[in-house]
């Protein structure tokens, strides 16, 4: 079934169907995940372009969280798994026409790189499972859009490095349990990348347990993060009750 980007919905046998791409015209408040739909949103690759057939690398962070090498190290994996495409974002869009240069300039032709317009929060979040992999940026991780890829259950290959930023993708996943898509050094990266998208039966095993994960580990309970929070205030207070200076403390022993 294909739904016409122009069109905000169709009814098919008496159930309203939103386009995913259209919906923020539509209702703002159901695009940005305020009120809850009861009704079908659409959302398919053939909408951003995408192949249906193609094994879909996504990176969904600004630009600037790239450079050359990573860059190169990402056309190395295209070039290694036959049939695969690159889907970044243009943001912002004057780095588009850079990226494809210098892909080009790799060898790689730039219609194996696709980029798509930032979307709402909703349609940002479910337009991550039309992607089979996320390759993370290691110098600055995905946060937020790494949180948002894993809970659509795509997987997300990182390289931890030494700082904070570079490092929360590997927190996420550890989290997770998912080990596995944790890197060791770049050639590691490649190899895991590159490992799951020639190996369909294992890419599917690794979406299946990233998805069935975020349902149940810590990562996106939300009660869980707040008793935390909450057991290292009381902490905080009673180390401050008690004329005692700063320490490391936990939420939970």
């Amino acid at each position: 079934m294909t739904i016409n980007p122009e069109i905000k919905q169709v009814i098919v046998n008496d159930t309203v169907i939103y386009n995913g791409l259209s919906i923020n015209c539509s209702n703002k408040k159901i695009a940005s995940g305020e009120v809850s739909v009861d009704s079908i949103i659409f959302t398919s690759r053939k909408q951003y372009g995408l192949p249906s057939d193609a094994v879909v690398y996504c990176n969904f962070n600004q630009l600037y969280k790239m450079d050359p090498k990573l860059l190169e190290t990402w056309v190395c994996i295209l070039k290694m798994v036959p049939n695969s495409i690159l889907w970044l974002l243009s943001f912002p869009a004057a780095g588009e026409p850079n990226v494809l240069k210098y892909v080009q300039s790799l060898g790689l032709p730039p219609s194996r790189v696709i980029f798509s317009k930032i979307a709402c929060k909703e349609e940002h979040v479910r337009r991550g499972q039309l992607a089979d992999i996320c390759l993370d940026t290691p110098l600055c991780n995905g946060h937020t859009t790494a949180m948002d890829i894993l809970w659509a259950g795509t997987p997300i290959i990182t390289l931890p490095g030494e700082t904070l930023a570079s490092r929360v993708a590997a927190s996420l996943l550890n989290t997770l349990k998912c080990p596995e898509l944790i890197a060791k050094d770049m050639e590691s990266y490649v190899n895991i990348a590159v490992k799951l998208g020639t190996n369909i039966d294992y890419r599917r095993y690794i979406r299946a347990k990233v998805s069935q994960a975020r349902l149940c580990s810590t990562l996106f309970d939300c009660k869980y993060y707040a008793s935390g929070l909450e057991s290292l205030y009381s902490k905080m207070w009673e180390l401050y009750k008690s004329g005692k200076g700063p320490d490391h403390i936990k939420a939970f022993q």
